[in-house]
């Protein structure tokens, strides 16, 4: 019996070693690549013709304002209003009627004072992944300027590289680690996953016709 237990007990800590260096490695190779990609100010961000926001749920489960979302939303339009990008593809999930990501982003920024012909809505960003594949695939778009949080906006940065698309991240505000704490400790574990997808060649759960953004 203490041979069985000693020997999962080195299967458990082979296990983990084994987790840790895939979050290590996956890290670090997700920062090598937004190296020199990721700006805080509008002033030196260089112009790209459309932005692709990720979408966000705009309550938190406790019914508070998602500081991820409003700090997004803010970041737009700090962007559009400098003049840096012409056009905003808000990508997001709409997988319920009841809930819709992308046009509650359109909404808030519209009330901002964003033209609604500025704006083009992507239903179907389920994942990070299928947000930045479906804006070269669907939207034509290979040169992007990608709106959220650093550390998301990595990853993004990331995935765009694989799929050659040419991507720059504007970071929008983050959040303190009190509030983020439980995000970011999904984003080790994304990271790791997105390594396995881009690894085996996971596509978009849906695709569909094109559409032009001018």
């Amino acid at each position: 019996m203490k041979e069985k237990i000693r020997f999962f007990l080195k299967i458990i800590l082979v296990l983990i070693v084994l987790a840790v260096i895939s979050i290590l490695i996956s890290n670090k190779l997700i920062e090598k690549a937004s190296q020199n990609k990721l700006f805080d100010s509008t002033e030196i961000i260089p112009q790209n013709k459309v932005a692709l926001l990720l979408g966000t749920g705009k309550y938190t489960q406790g019914k508070y304002i998602n500081l991820y979302y409003k700090y997004r939303i803010e970041a737009t339009i700090k962007l559009y209003e400098s003049g840096k990008i012409n056009f905003i593809l808000i990508s997001g999930d709409n997988s319920r009627k009841e809930y819709d990501e992308p046009n509650t982003m359109k909404q808030d920024l519209m009330k901002k004072g964003i033209p609604e012909d500025k704006i083009y809505l992507d239903y179907a960003g389920f994942r990070t992944l299928d947000s930045v594949v479906r804006c070269k695939e669907i939207f034509n778009q290979s040169k992007i300027t990608i709106i959220s949080q650093k550390f998301h906006n990595q990853r993004a940065i990331f995935i765009a590289q694989h799929y050659n698309i040419d991507a720059i991240g504007f970071n929008a505000q983050d959040v303190s680690v009190y509030w983020g704490f439980k995000t970011r400790m999904r984003e080790h574990l994304a990271r790791v996953k997105v390594m396995i997808d881009l690894l085996i060649g996971k596509q978009p759960k849906f695709l569909g016709e094109k559409i032009n953004i001018k």
